[in-house]
């Protein structure tokens, strides 16, 4: 025992050694590709939260903070690192920090292997630490440290080790609060104490801060139901639980548990009292988060068949940029599988040596390893969640090398690679998850059935997903959106073919589709014809615009010669096409689970001319979404409509950040991020239409109620271009549901002006839901301009994610921005064009209304009638000293609205209105509706 104990003591020696080495800092090379490396001196802060470095013209944002780390790996593992030649560096001295939502690399080479293996070790200490710690003591953490002394230094400019008002005053602006001079000088002359006057030092810094920083919103709350105490007994926090965070069963012995897990003061413990740092600090845990806290785990049934779930699923997995000369990596994988992605895709080709690889073919994208991208796939596959995987291969391969893939597969997955009812003939009804536990399934080519047996390869389709677009073009006259789209697909086929000619494309088939000539249709159409024509010559100019590649001037003939001919007088017939067949291994087509389905122009065809037949279809089988190929950016088609339709598998870029993966983060964590969640029953069996405007009609709809009260440390933009010299931001707040096309609205707060640390809206935002299982509530925080809009920050959550009463709202990605809430839902029925909040909802009357109204009506109990009357000094004294008090001096918020572009195109369009809300590329995006 005493030698477990000393090994014990000796490992947290070494880690403390770690921790102050790391401190202490460390000269490392920075790599940066094909450039020379970058000297710099990394070390690790004093409250252990970020890696700093210097120099860096980033200044005070060179940081990468320890709870974005995804990962570190040790050696030469990056592809950063493959660039340089061997021998560059001791890989014993190499390492890589894998951080934030893109996984981007800092790839760093120290001067030692002992230096290396500090950091490392260092690091994997540290992110162990940040996992195991739930939100609610980072959070406490945040609040009893903040603010730190580096803070306070900062501030500090003449570096005496205090601050003045004017210091104050600059940190002030600098944190984002706008508060009147008067009000900031009579909280400092309370919180300087000490002899020496005019300046405060950390201690009394901390108590201005403190006072600043009082929540009034949740003080006038505590008020409410402590019958004016300053604090809330058992019974107070008893009665808040139940009527306002509708929870049943509240006794008082989870009220003292309350109270002593988040009350700071020893005496209010003492005497079962919670006050307001502790009634702050419990509403700003986990326990007062609108987020669900039972849907961090698994909480759905996992025994009905696949088709019965929407399953997260990844498009060209293995890519970090766009689709043309963007890197390859099989840290992709492991990324998108730990993050719960369960369809991965993996686009196989013949390589060098008679080793597959994989690439996005017919590009310049880099080029990865079968055998290492099925290593990566086993390696992380169930590390963070147990349900199935499938693979969803893209076979381009040769026999030969097709044999190769099926050893690696059978060979690397072993026991994980199901095969258990690929020759069963019962095909009514597919497994459920909770059968896969653990399993990898294939999706693939499959041989046909009337292949013998004995045959060691077979003929098969070779239409692939990328090639399908299903467009049996006929003569079209009179629908000037369908010829755009025809002119367009002969364009595309002429782009593929000079493409393949100038010899970046492989030839394959030259003769695919055949364009033929018809009688002309006379002089008067060929004026609107040449409107056509020229729109879609400055689209696909555009188009070569995003390509940025050299062979766009040795095409330009061609497609000025493509151009003169009149729309009206093409045909775009599949006269004379020869269908595409490609040689399959037995081998490989053994281990295929599921074969390729639904086309995905068919499957946006039938959504919207049959929603209900293609319902049903979905009950049965499996589909898969992609994006189009013309999403060369990589960027994401709205994935809403197609969950509308009931497809399981819409595949979306993991590498491109924004709102659609947003959407799909939103969706998938109502059931722990497992990558399953279960279809409403009603797309389980039997039909109804999800475009109607009254889809289930006799059922009852939900109708929502959020009561917008106030904010939270809301940061400037990120593209601010004066960083935290900038404006302070006039904040306004947008709510927007998504789900079905009859539910999809948005409605917004007015604006507060010059006040992000605590802005108050109190204000009321009614929704009618037709189906809230597969609705999505998006809450926006905006920055008014007068020339528009910024965005701040943003979190979606599922509906059935929602908890109801008083709850706080954090950014995503933003550390303590939040906005505070009151939710409410209720059951209506019928048609509901304006919904009514009844005066009485708590929600509607806001905190003011809740705290003057009469307390039998606040469902406050007997004896709260008696202390109305009595004065509160104390109560009042508080709520006059905390920042958001209001002052003489101070001027009203102005009540208008912020100017809103508004978004004309309807709510299922692929990209054309979407926002601007996270830092996307300059250049504009080729983006046309009809394409998903």
């Amino acid at each position: 025992m005493g030698d477990l104990e000393d090994e014990k003591s000796v490992s947290r020696s070494k880690l403390e050694r770690c921790m102050s080495s790391m401190q202490a800092g460390t000269q490392m090379i920075k790599l940066r590709g094909g450039s020379k490396g970058l000297v710099r001196f990394y070390y690790l802060d004093d409250h252990r939260s970020c890696i700093r470095w210097r120099p860096s013209r980033k200044n005070e944002k060179a940081k990468i903070s320890i709870d974005s780390i995804q990962e570190v790996c040790e050696g030469k593992q990056s592809e950063i690192f493959q660039r340089y030649a061997d021998g560059s560096f001791d890989p014993n001295c190499c390492f890589s920090i894998y951080y934030g939502d893109h996984m981007e690399s800092l790839d760093l080479v120290s001067s030692s292997a002992e230096e290396a293996r500090t950091w490392i070790t260092g690091l994997k200490y540290l992110m162990a630490g940040i996992s195991d710690e739930d939100s609610l003591s980072k959070r406490q953490r945040t609040r009893d440290q903040y603010p730190s002394c580096q803070t306070f230094d900062e501030a500090d400019k003449n570096g005496d080790g205090s601050l003045s008002i004017s210091e104050v005053l600059q940190l002030m602006h600098k944190l984002n609060v706008n508060l009147p001079r008067q009000k900031v000088k009579q909280m400092f002359k309370e919180a300087d104490t000490d002899d020496n006057q005019g300046t405060l030092d950390f201690e009394e810094f901390c108590a201005f801060y403190k006072m600043m920083s009082t929540r009034r919103d949740l003080y006038l709350l505590m008020l409410t139901y402590s019958n004016h105490k300053d604090y809330l007994d058992t019974d107070d926090l008893k009665r808040f639980l139940e009527t306002e965070q509708k929870m049943t069963n509240v006794t008082k012995e989870h009220c003292l548990e309350i109270i002593s897990k988040f009350e700071p003061c020893p005496e209010n413990k003492k005497e079962g009292a919670l006050g307001i740092d502790g009634f702050t600090n419990y509403m700003r845990s986990p326990s007062g988060d609108i987020f669900n806290p039972e849907h961090y785990q698994v909480n759905q049934d996992m025994s009905y068949p696949l088709s019965h779930y929407f399953i997260t699923s990844s498009h060209n997995t293995y890519l970090m940029g766009d689709q043309l000369m963007s890197q390859s990596r099989v840290d992709m994988y492991a990324w998108v599988l730990q993050s719960g992605c369960r369809c991965v895709e993996v686009d196989c080709w013949d390589g060098p040596d008679g080793e597959p690889i994989v690439h996005h073919g017919y590009t310049l994208t880099s080029k990865i390893l079968f055998k290492d991208v099925i290593e990566t796939i086993n390696k992380y596959a169930f590390i963070k969640n147990e349900y199935p995987v499938i693979l969803s291969i893209e076979n381009h391969c040769s026999i030969v090398q097709q044999k190769k893939m099926a050893q690696y597969l059978t060979e690397i997955l072993g026991d994980k690679l199901d095969l258990s009812s690929v020759h069963n003939d019962d095909s009514t009804k597919l497994p459920s998850p909770a059968s896969l536990k653990g399993k990898i399934l294939v999706k693939g080519k499959k041989l046909p059935a009337n292949i013998s047996d004995d045959a060691e390869e077979g003929e098969v389709s070779d239409e692939d997903s990328a090639d399908e677009i299903d467009d049996d073009c006929k003569l079209m006259n009179g629908d000037e959106g369908t010829e755009i789209l025809l002119v367009e697909n002969i364009a595309k086929k002429k782009l593929d073919s000079l493409i393949k000619e100038s010899k970046i494309r492989d030839c394959e088939d030259p003769n695919n589709f055949t364009v033929s000539t018809l009688p002309s249709s006379g002089k008067a159409g060929l004026k609107s014809d040449s409107k056509k024509v020229n729109l879609c010559f400055i689209v696909l100019v555009f188009f070569f615009s995003l390509l940025k590649v050299s062979y766009i001037i040795d095409l330009r003939a061609e497609f000025m010669q493509l151009m003169m001919m009149p729309v009206n007088l093409f045909c775009f017939s599949r006269v004379n096409r020869q269908k595409k067949t490609m040689k399959l291994s037995r081998a490989l087509s053994d281990l295929v689970k599921y074969t390729n389905l639904l086309k995905i122009i068919t499957a946006q065809r039938n959504g919207k001319q049959k929603p209900a037949q293609y319902l049903r279809f979905n009950q049965h089988q499996l589909s898969r979404i992609y994006p189009s190929s013309y999403r060369v950016d990589s960027s994401n088609y709205n994935p809403q409509p197609f969950w509308n339709a009931g497809c399981q598998l819409v595949a979306l870029n993991y590498q491109s950040e924004g709102r659609m993966l947003q959407l799909n983060r939103a969706k998938f964590s109502a059931n722990g991020n497992c990558g399953y969640v279960l279809k409403p029953n009603c797309m389980c069996q039997g039909v109804f239409n999800p475009n109607s405007e009254d889809p289930l009609p006799g059922q009852l709809k939900k109708q929502l109620v959020l009561r917008i009260i106030s904010g939270q440390q809301l940061p400037k933009p990120r593209d601010s271009m004066l960083g935290d010299r900038g404006e302070i931001i006039d904040p306004f707040v947008e709510v927007e549901v998504i789900g079905l096309p009859v539910d999809c609205f948005k409605e917004q707060t007015r604006v507060v002006d010059d006040n992000g640390f605590n802005p108050m809206w109190e204000e009321t935002l009614v929704f009618t839901v037709h189906m809230p299982e597969i609705a999505l509530i998006r809450f926006l925080v905006w920055d008014h301009d007068p020339i528009g809009r910024d965005f701040i920050g943003q979190r979606t959550i599922a509906f059935s994610s929602m908890m109801p009463g008083y709850r706080h709202v954090y950014l995503e990605g933003i550390e303590e921005a939040s906005i505070f809430v009151h939710v409410a839902i209720n059951d209506i029925c019928g048609k509901v064009s304006v919904p009514v909040v009844s005066l009485w909802c708590p929600c509607a009357l806001g905190l003011k209304g809740l705290f003057l109204r009469n307390p039998k009506q606040a469902s406050l109990d007997s004896h709260a009638a008696g202390q109305l009357h009595r004065k509160h000094s104390f109560s009042s004294h508080i709520l006059r000293r905390t920042a958001s008090a209001p002052t003489k001096s101070q001027k009203k918020n102005k009540k208008g609205f912020p100017e809103i572009a508004f978004d004309t195109k309807d709510s299922s369009s692929t990209g054309a209105g979407e926002e601007r809300e996270v830092e996307a590329a300059s250049q504009p995006r080729f983006v046309i509706p009809f394409w998903p």
